[in-house]
């Protein structure tokens, strides 16, 4: 999952989303959240950091929008993307143009102002994000530091990060004065295994800490082509031992995926496998995302 920043001019290019969106074969409760995507402004006006791993197309928020509709979804997260770096304008944009049904999720400097952060809070940002695997994003040094000034505004703190990382930093987590939320089921390739010691230590956060977990992902962690079936036991593991700490999102616009685009429906129809009681599948789109987000 890992890429190293490069330098611009060798970032390569990665494709865009599946434009042709199919509903899902099961109907959406009201209410529906998609807690992971990102908007990606054109390069002209929103620059592109120099050290990112990719280069992607533009992901207006209106195309973002189109697939929600298609899919039954009524509100959605937006997290800012790895190559606009800590410039958050396009993401907070989106969020001010549709306040009751957009949250959002930025990267930012360590040395931000609390008038910033509060700036930011008032256009429905509620975390912060941490990046260990793309460029343009930072990494954990300044988590604890930052960490105690969000608490105050009731925001957590967001991680993509590879879980064979959890057994060394997992007391760090747990000491953490707000909520932790770990992208990807912990962007674990399925070829590792369930008794891999990261799965296992995330499996422990997440029963025994403040942690939530998001079941996405499936198009970067799983060893097998569409429709991803290798990574059905993993998902089901974690529901298994938490459900009411667990959130669904598409992370569309899939950026930086090789090979071929699975159709955001076909990804959707995936939940069903990993979370086939419906009681609790709704859980997972509907109240677990508007607790902690604050819709």
């Amino acid at each position: 999952m890992s890429r190293p920043p490069v330098s611009a001019a060798a970032a390569p290019p990665c494709q865009g989303p599946d434009p042709q969106t199919r509903a899902p074969g099961f109907r959406m409760p009201s209410g529906a959240c998609d807690t992971h995507a990102h908007v990606i402004g054109s390069p002209d006006r929103y620059p592109f950091v120099a050290d990112r791993s990719y280069t992607p197309p533009p992901a207006p928020l209106e195309a973002y929008l189109a697939m929600h509709r298609a899919l039954g979804i009524e509100r959605g997260v937006l997290v800012q993307v790895s190559v606009h770096g800590t410039d958050n304008r396009f993401l907070v944009e989106a969020l001010r143009r549709h306040p009751d049904r957009l949250r959002g999720i930025v990267v930012v400097s360590p040395d931000i102002s609390d008038a910033e952060l509060d700036r930011l809070a008032e256009a429905g940002v509620r975390g912060i994000r941490f990046n260990e695997l793309f460029g343009g994003g930072i990494g954990l040094e300044p988590m604890e530091a930052l960490a105690k000034r969000i608490a105050r505004l009731g925001w957590h703190i967001q991680l993509l990060i590879d879980a064979r990382r959890l057994p060394a930093i997992g007391g760090r987590l747990a000491r953490l004065p707000v909520p932790f939320v770990i992208d990807h089921m912990g962007c674990l390739p399925t070829s590792a295994g369930m008794e891999d010691p990261g799965f296992q230590a995330m499996r422990k956060l997440l029963a025994e800490t403040d942690c939530w977990i998001k079941i996405s992902g499936a198009n970067r962690i799983s060893s097998e082509p569409i429709p991803y079936r290798d990574t059905i036991p993993f998902a089901q593991s974690l529901v298994a031992t938490r459900p009411d700490r667990l959130v669904w999102g598409s992370d569309w616009p899939h950026v930086a995926i090789p090979g071929a685009m699975a159709n955001d429906g076909a990804l959707l129809d995936l939940l069903a496998e990993w979370v086939p009681d419906e009681t609790t599948r709704n859980r997972i789109l509907v109240d677990n995302p508007a607790r902690l987000y604050g819709f």
